[in-house]
């Protein structure tokens, strides 16, 4: 359990801060493009937000399972800010997702709690939809008379 705790702690705080890159020769297909190897090697030691928190559960107050993590959102600053929960559904079906601001979760013996919250306010809390951004547009050709 202080694994897990310690695990989930790592990953929200590194998903808060921010490293500057080092520019440094790459060599193809040895690292991800835009990474040196230096932070390529550390990324092998790091901690993945898929594995530490996507499909965990959360709980409330009464020990209840009241949905799982379903998404961590960050902002252009680069802080996460918003964890989308899945709330009920069975098999895929009839899920609710619900954005609850990172810092209204607390970790207790390893596992994620919610305080106050239910699975019944949470699914009548409007659904979060992701934002629906224009595809790039051609750029116009401009002559100059």
């Amino acid at each position: 359990m202080k694994t897990k705790t310690l695990i989930t702690s790592a990953v929200l705080a590194m998903a808060c801060v921010t490293t500057a890159g080092i520019a440094e020769a790459q060599v193809a297909g040895l690292q991800p493009i835009g990474v040196t190897a230096e932070t390529s090697t550390g990324l092998l030691k790091g901690w993945s937000v898929r594995k530490a928190l996507v499909d965990e559960p959360v709980y409330n107050d009464m020990n209840d399972q009241i949905g799982s993590i379903y998404d961590i959102i960050i902002a252009p600053d680069r802080t996460a800010t918003y964890a989308v929960l899945s709330v009920g559904g069975f098999l895929g079906m009839g899920k609710h997702y619900v954005a609850v601001d990172i810092n209204k979760f607390a970790i207790k013996d390893g596992n994620l709690f919610l305080a106050g919250a239910s699975k019944d306010a949470l699914k009548a809390a409007p659904e979060f939809e992701y934002n629906k951004l224009e595809k790039a547009t051609k750029p116009q050709k401009v002559s100059v008379k």
